[in-house]
């Protein structure tokens, strides 16, 4: 069986990546979806969110209210470092009982699972993954896509997309390029082909 990160800049098509892999029957584990598992209400995670940037930022079903809780790190980096630190432990737990549970119910050797990892450059994992797929778009793309996803000013999408790697030092770390800068068919016949390539070993 074969572990597989993907990984790219925020807003660049990863989801779309991690979904047709799986449509093509890979193993898909999406750790942005293990970010908001790890936080449901009365969870370690939540327990320490909550300690520490107070009942403000719950709604009233005790749900953490991510917008909120956004725009309270955003711009603070030291906030986002304690959010980080929070929630990145609880997620890489989680993440990792899934490939476990994966291996004892897979009997294919040839098997293959993606992991979306939206950070994984910034978090130096790469050799944990048997291979690493960078999903790239230009900045002019990512941008607008960012401003269309969160409503926000260009200035505002900016400083969002330089919390994170920039785009072009990912791709001299990856071992795999999708480009996502085309038509949705365009990205998909990408996968179905790295797909098949991977699968052959």
């Amino acid at each position: 069986m074969r572990v597989v990160g993907i990984t790219g800049g925020i807003a660049s098509g990863k989801s779309l990546v991690l979904n047709t892999f799986m449509t093509l029957g890979a193993y898909a584990i999406d750790c942005d979806a293990l970010s908001r598992e790890v936080v449901i209400p009365c969870s370690k995670a939540w327990w320490e969110i909550v300690n520490f940037f107070g009942k403000g930022i719950l709604k009233n079903d005790l749900e953490i209210d991510r917008e909120k809780l956004r725009g309270i790190v955003f711009g603070d980096s030291e906030k986002l470092d304690v959010l980080e630190k929070i929630i990145h432990p609880e997620v890489r737990r989680k993440c990792t009982e899934r490939v476990e549970a994966i291996k004892k119910i897979e009997l294919n050797p040839n098997a293959l699972v993606f992991i979306d990892v939206p950070l994984l450059m910034e978090l130096g994992i790469q050799k944990e993954f048997d291979k690493v797929i960078v999903v790239y778009v230009s900045e002019v793309v990512q941008i607008r896509r960012v401003m269309e996803r969160y409503g926000i000013t260009k200035e505002e999408a900016k400083k969002m997309i330089e919390l994170q790697m920039p785009l072009r030092d990912k791709l001299k770390l990856a071992d795999i390029v999708i480009n996502n800068e085309g038509t949705r068919e365009e990205t998909e016949k990408q996968v179905r082909n790295m797909f098949h390539a991977l699968s052959c070993g």
